[in-house]
């Protein structure tokens, strides 16, 4: 009886990254595409892999333990495509002269709400990955983590922008997080047990 609640735990908590990455997607790319900021946009993008990467988590435990190893590959490449997708855009934007981003007030304030919001799900994800051994939900938690930490990133980049006018202050900060991101990938690659 224990198993099936923690399963219904981890899909609770699934449907609601697949309903917060959603949103996340669609405000960050708006605002972003508003304001000519290159940060909103590429957490915006961050937010569409992670969203497919919740969906895979969210099938692989309606699917069962079987689908495991599919969703944590799954989840590994996802990780691959996110660091290269912030370190194109971080190079793109610092020799793009003629990216000039706008303040965002907007911006600032959902990026608040994203970065209190990511680091909670990050936590809880981790937490129900070590109960259930799910790599994949591990996996999945480290992207959580990563865009929390792009929250914070791109707010302050938003922050400074407004303050000091200078735009590319988040694209040297964002190439500082590949790192992490194909540490985190590698990781899930091997698809090491969490338990």
């Amino acid at each position: 009886m224990e198993v099936p609640n923690r399963t219904h735990a981890v899909i609770r908590l699934q449907w609601l990254s697949v309903l917060w990455m959603a949103i996340e997607f669609a405000v960050a790319v708006v605002l972003g595409i508003k304001a000519s900021s290159l940060a909103l946009v590429a957490f915006g993008g961050d937010s569409a892999v992670e969203l497919f990467s919740a969906a895979v988590v969210l099938h692989r435990f309606y699917a069962g333990e079987h689908a495991e190893r599919n969703a944590t590959r799954i989840a590994a490449i996802l990780l691959y495509l996110l660091a290269a997708f912030v370190f194109l855009s971080s190079i793109a934007s610092l020799f793009n002269g003629n990216l000039r981003a706008e303040p965002s007030y907007l911006g600032i304030s959902f990026l608040i709400a994203a970065a209190v919001i990511m680091p909670w799900l990050g936590r809880r994800k981790r937490a129900l990955a070590a109960i259930t051994c799910s790599s994949a939900l591990k996996a999945d938690a480290a992207q959580s983590s990563i865009c929390a930490y792009m929250s914070w990133i791109a707010l302050g980049s938003l922050v400074v922008n407004a303050v000091f006018h200078l735009p590319w202050v988040d694209s040297a900060a964002a190439l500082l997080l590949v790192p992490l991101i194909l540490y985190e990938a590698n990781e899930a690659r091997k698809g090491q047990a969490c338990c």
